[in-house]
């Protein structure tokens, strides 16, 4: 058991970073599977680092997809800006639809590793062993109470 729950923010860390490798495939059209590669090595060397539970290793994954999902619709309009002087009305048409999208899901996916950070830090400060303390006694009045 001990040695299981050793391994498993390792092995959340490599899955989420296939993860974000495939979104950042998604998100640069033109990102080359030595890339994607790339991409997945160096999350996957950063969740190892940063995630010390799978909360966190998850939270930062879907903050990375969150920033992806936001650089999708700024590099459609890159591409196209290259591609031509003056965007036709399809192309236009699809930054629009880049934009959209990629706004609504940046928004989504980081309100989500929002609340997972959240979500982890309220478990590891609860988490730990506290000591309780009795409440200290209500203070006493000099006056004696009446008994009936």
């Amino acid at each position: 058991m001990t040695r299981l729950s050793f391994w498993t923010p390792q092995l959340n860390a490599l899955l989420a970073s296939c993860v974000v490798a495939v979104g950042a495939w998604l998100a640069w059209d033109g990102l080359s599977p030595t890339g994607a590669l790339l991409v997945a090595i160096c999350v996957a060397g950063w969740l190892l680092w940063c995630g010390q539970t799978i909360g966190r290793v998850w939270a930062w994954a879907t903050f990375m997809l969150g920033l992806e999902s936001f650089s999708w619709p700024v590099l459609t309009m890159v591409q196209i800006n290259m591609a031509t002087a003056q965007p036709t009305e399809e192309q236009m048409g699809t930054i629009l639809s880049a934009i959209v999208a990629g706004l609504l899901s940046a928004v989504f996916w980081v309100s989500f590793s929002y609340g997972l950070f959240k979500r982890d830090r309220g478990s590891t400060n609860h988490s730990s062993p506290t000591l309780a303390v009795p409440p200290p006694p209500p203070p006493q009045s000099g006056k004696p109470r009446k008994r009936r």
